[in-house]
């Protein structure tokens, strides 16, 4: 019979694995939808100083002119670099790193290495 009176489950009662692969599938959620934006405006993303002009605003990146679409890429830009956040104070930064490295690997395997993928 369960206890009323317990305190309601930490994370860490939550258990790593479970922790990890909840972050791991946020993240993966919006790196895919981030290339699948970025496919559909034409921006290499693994271009060095790219995605921080994305961030800027500088539709100038696109080869595609598709403002609905690099607004929407640059928001969940944003959101990524805030969910990478909350993550470390979870799992810690390298925990982060490592999992956001295995998805952009993922996500090369899925779109090819050409530029068009998000980075870390």
């Amino acid at each position: 019979m369960p206890d009323d009176d317990a305190p309601p489950a930490s994370h860490a009662d939550l258990g790593e694995g479970y922790m990890r692969q909840r972050w791991s599938e946020h993240f993966e959620e919006i790196v895919l939808e981030i290339g699948r934006l970025a496919k559909s405006c034409d921006v290499q993303l693994l271009t060095p100083g790219v995605i921080e002009r994305v961030l800027h605003g500088d539709s100038s990146v696109c080869g595609n002119d598709n403002p609905r679409a690099f607004d929407k890429m640059r928001q969940l830009l944003m959101m990524h670099y805030s969910v990478r956040s909350n993550a470390a104070s979870t799992l810690g930064h390298a925990e982060t790193n490592q999992i956001i490295a295995e998805i952009v690997e993922r996500i090369k395997a899925r779109f090819g290495d050409t530029g068009d993928t998000p980075s870390r």
